[in-house]
């Protein structure tokens, strides 16, 4: 899923994940009659004289334009054609690909949070780009259970371009005052929570509780690492797994944070991570689940009070001290547009934008991490990178649904779930059953 970051580029997840939800379209994703062939690469001149319309999403920085200057150089070298880039904010993304949709165009290529993919899939806006990602070898070098958002019934529609996860970042100045280490398990999590509330002030939240827009990005982690899951597709359809043990034990731990514990306020249930980081540079906050991108917008939202030193990541626990707990798989995928003007052009540009060496450098120059196992183990030895390298390697996602984004953001089931336990307005079980009886209906609604 998008873990897009909204930040200079934007991606892996700024600020977080913009889900989108799918309307109309049939169950059956588009068979383009001029799907890309993978058989030959292009020749200089065949293409010269043309041009293609790539979509990137985000605000462009220094960094993004220097790659795609040379990124777009090495295609017309390569092709003889020339890139028309146009960047799109992600809070104008779906209104752009509806309009292109309706109105039977749009960009040729263009980029994506992997959580949408099966959205605008099931709309047929996406080229089957099946063929040409098997017989690619830079892209059959990228762990086959990183293609989950990308394969709709059997068949690809997007190329993952650069992958992201979150981690908790939290006050190190804070930790070494108190004499404090990473904890290795939710006890220790609370434990350090605890004190931190304790030595700070019962205004500041040991550990921020998100139950906002990406609040399941928080409390996803608990659930996997207690062995739950949110759904599973047997058979066609969408099976709710919240009355589960494991779902159950992670729900009630993340609950009981504010309810229990202590550790984050009840006047603040409705906060998702923007609004954290926001509390964090007003020393608000110790811990809370986010993603690299926010060291610079804290330091900045700080004036510089709060900056790299006083800040560190690590890995979310497992429950039992095990190591890294299973964090939400979040990235940025690239797709040939249904209505590209030529398709073999079009994926010319996506092999060569998301094979190894640009789409390596696109995952690092965005602040996500790269999908080629060598340039990601490179990655783990730099200590900042370490905490996200240790989580993707267990990362798991949502359910692949076009109507996942509904659940999660529109209808913002978990989120309700989890206000009426902390309020006292149902117990786990009752809240949970409800909530699971809503998700089903919501994931199997027909498109």
């Amino acid at each position: 899923m998008r873990i897009a970051k909204i930040t200079a580029t934007s991606v892996t997840t700024a600020a977080l994940a913009l889900g989108l939800a799918a309307c109309g379209g049939s169950n059956e994703p588009a068979k383009n009659s001029a799907a890309p062939s993978a058989s030959t690469a292009a020749s200089g001149p065949k293409y010269a004289g043309q041009t293609l319309t790539v979509w990137r999403l985000g605000v462009p920085n220094d960094v993004q334009n220097k790659y795609m200057g040379d990124l777009n150089a090495k295609f017309k070298e390569t092709t003889g054609a020339d890139v028309k880039v146009e960047w799109v904010p992600w809070p104008d993304a779906q209104k752009k690909w509806t309009s292109a949709l309706a109105a039977g165009e749009g960009p040729d290529v263009t980029e994506f949070g992997n959580d949408q993919v099966a959205a605008w899939a099931q709309q047929e806006a996406l080229t089957d780009i099946t063929d040409l990602t098997k017989s690619n070898p830079d892209f059959q070098a990228i762990p086959q259970n990183l293609w989950g958002y990308e394969t709709i019934n059997g068949k690809i529609y997007a190329a993952p371009w650069g992958g992201g996860t979150r981690a908790v970042l939290y006050r190190k100045d804070w930790f070494d005052k108190l004499g404090l280490q990473p904890p290795k398990n939710w006890d220790e999590l609370v434990a350090a929570a605890k004190k931190i509330v304790e030595k700070e002030g019962k205004d500041v939240d040991g550990f921020a509780w998100n139950g906002g827009s990406d609040a399941n990005m928080s409390l996803s982690p608990f659930v996997w690492s207690a062995g739950g899951d949110f759904a599973v597709n047997e058979g066609g359809k969408w099976v709710g797994k919240l009355n589960e043990p494991g779902f159950k034990e992670g729900f009630q731990f993340y609950t009981d944070l504010v309810s229990k514990d202590g550790v984050s306020g009840k006047s603040r249930l409705t906060l998702n991570s923007i609004d954290i980081a926001q509390r964090f540079a007003a020393g608000k906050v110790g811990m809370y689940v986010t993603g690299g991108w926010d060291i610079q917008t804290i330091k900045e939202q700080s004036k510089g009070k709060i900056d790299e030193k006083k800040m560190a990541f690590f890995a979310i626990p497992a429950k039992d001290g095990s190591g890294a707990a299973p964090a939400f798989q979040g990235g940025n995928d690239i797709a040939i547009w249904k209505d590209a003007k030529s398709p073999e052009l079009a994926a010319e540009y996506l092999k060569l934008a998301a094979g190894k060496e640009f789409g390596s450098r696109y995952a690092k120059d965005s602040g996500l991490l790269p999908l080629y196992p060598d340039a990601l183990q490179e990655l783990a030895s730099d200590p900042v990178q370490k905490p996200f390298t240790e989580a993707f390697a267990v990362a798991k996602g949502f359910p692949a649904s076009p109507n996942w984004a509904e659940a999660n953001d529109t209808k913002a089931v978990l989120q309700n779930a989890a206000r009426k336990v902390i309020k006292g307005e149902a117990n786990v079980d009752d809240a949970l059953k409800a909530a699971n009886t809503e998700l089903e209906a919501i994931l199997n609604k027909s498109q």
